[in-house]
C-alpha cells in the first residue's frame, strides 16, 4: 500500500498522467490528476497511519504532506481517506478524500486554475478564459498589496502570498471546515493552515467570491492587504495577541495611506459614539465572531482599526509595530498586553484605554 501511494505521488510530481491514472480507477484518477495539474507542486507524500482491509476491498487514512513551489517554507499537512481495491492481485485507489474532520482542499471542489503574479499565486476553480482573467484581477490587487504591507511592516516575512478562491461561499466553507453561515458578508479569512493551527509554515488568503465580488476596487483592495498583513505578522502573531489587535493592525495597514478618515471608515462606530454610547473598553475576542451581529462586529473592527491608529498617530508607526512584536513575544495572554503597554509605549492599561476613548469622541463625535 505505501508503494502504491509512493508512486501516486511521484507520478503526480513528475506530471505523469498515464503513470498517475494507473494507479487508481481511470475516471477518478483522470479526475483528480486533471484538478491538479495546473497547481504548482514542490513536494507531495502520503504518510499511511490507519489500514483496515476487507476481503477485495481496504480503507486507509494517510497524511499527505505537500508544498507549492515557491511559497511554502515547508509542507502543509492535511488527513485523506482513501477507498482502495485490489483487480488481479494489484491494488488501486478507487476514490481519495478529505478525512473524518479534515478541510476539504481546493482541488476536492473541481479543476484548478493557477496565476502567478509578481508577488503572488492565485488558485481557483474553473478553467474557461472568464475564470482565468478574474483571477488574474486578484492577482493584480494582491502584487498591490505585499509592497503595501512590506512599507508597514518592517518584520521579515517571505512577501508573498497564497491567494485561494473557491467557487462560492459553500466552498469557502468547505476549505476552513466550518459552518457557511459563518462566513456569510466576509470577504476573505486568512489561515496559517487550513484548518490547521494557525503555526503553520503557510497561509492561504481564502476568498468569499459572493461577498468580495460586491465590493468596489477600494474595498477590494483594502480586504486584500488587510488578509496580506495577517500573512506578514504571521511569526509574531500568538496566543498573547487580542484580536483587536491584530484585526486593528491589519486595517491600519490597509487604510494606511488612503486618506480615508475615521468617519468614512468607521460608520457604525461613528454613529455609536453620536448617539452617546462610547465603548467602554477595548474590544474582546467574542466581539470578532462572523455569526454574530453585523453591527457590533463592523464596531468591533472600526474601535480596533482606530486603537491602532491612534498608537501610529500618538507614539509612531515604529512604536505600534514594536508594541505588537511585544505583544506578540508572550506565550501567553495573562500579562502579556500589561507588559507590552509598559514597555514600549510607557503607558497602563486604564490610561491607555482612557486616551483611546478621547481619541474616539474627537475623531468620530
Amino acid at each position: 500500500m505505501r508503494r502504491l501511494l509512493d508512486r501516486r505521488a511521484d507520478a503526480l510530481l513528475d506530471r505523469d498522467a498515464k503513470e498517475y491514472r494507473a494507479t487508481g480507477r481511470d475516471a477518478e484518477a483522470a479526475e483528480v490528476y486533471d484538478n491538479l495539474r495546473e497547481v504548482p507542486l514542490e513536494s507531495w507524500q502520503y504518510r499511511l497511519t490507519a489500514f483496515r482491509r476487507d476481503g477485495e476491498r481496504a480503507t486507509a487514512t494517510a497524511d499527505l504532506r505537500y508544498r507549492i513551489k515557491g511559497y511554502d517554507s515547508e509542507p502543509l499537512t492535511t488527513s485523506r481517506l482513501l477507498t482502495l481495491e485490489e483487480r488481479e492481485g494489484r491494488w488501486y485507489v478507487a476514490a481519495e478524500r478529505p478525512a473524518k474532520k479534515a478541510t476539504e482542499q481546493l482541488w476536492d471542489q473541481g479543476p484548478v486554475t493557477s496565476v502567478r503574479g509578481a508577488h503572488s499565486l492565485v488558485l481557483g476553480i474553473g478553467r474557461s478564459e472568464r475564470d482565468e482573467t478574474t483571477l488574474r484581477g486578484y492577482a493584480e490587487l494582491a502584487d498591490r498589496a505585499v509592497p503595501l504591507v512590506r512599507g508597514a511592516w518592517p518584520g521579515k516575512w517571505p512577501q508573498r502570498v497564497v491567494v485561494l478562491v473557491p467557487r462560492s461561499l459553500d466552498g469557502m466553507a468547505g476549505l476552513l471546515g466550518a459552518p457557511a453561515s459563518g462566513y456569510q458578508g466576509i470577504a476573505a479569512v486568512t489561515t496559517g493552515e487550513t484548518g490547521g493551527s494557525g503555526e503553520a509554515p503557510a497561509d492561504r488568503i481564502i476568498v468569499n467570491p459572493e461577498a468580495y465580488g460586491v465590493l468596489g476596487d477600494f474595498g477590494k483592495q483594502v480586504v486584500l492587504t488587510h488578509e496580506t498583513t495577517h500573512v506578514a505578522t504571521r511569526a509574531h502573531t500568538s496566543p498573547a495577541t487580542p484580536l483587536w489587535l491584530s484585526e486593528g493592525l491589519a486595517d491600519w495597514v490597509g487604510y494606511r495611506g488612503t486618506g480615508r478618515t475615521p468617519a468614512q471608515a468607521a460608520p457604525e462606530l461613528r454613529r455609536a459614539v453620536q448617539r452617546g454610547q462610547l465603548p467602554g473598553a477595548l474590544p474582546e475576542d467574542g466581539a470578532f465572531g462572523f455569526s454574530g451581529d453585523a453591527g457590533e462586529l463592523a464596531q468591533a473592527y472600526e474601535g480596533s482599526w482606530l486603537a491602532c491608529r491612534m498608537i501610529a498617530d500618538q507614539w509612531g508607526e515604529a512604536k505600534l509595530t514594536g508594541f505588537y512584536e511585544a505583544v506578540g513575544a508572550h506565550k501567553k495572554r495573562p500579562g502579556a498586553l500589561e507588559d507590552a503597554l509598559r514597555d514600549v509605549l510607557d503607558v497602563t492599561p486604564e490610561k491607555f484605554t482612557a486616551r483611546w476613548r478621547t481619541y474616539l469622541r474627537s475623531e468620530l463625535g
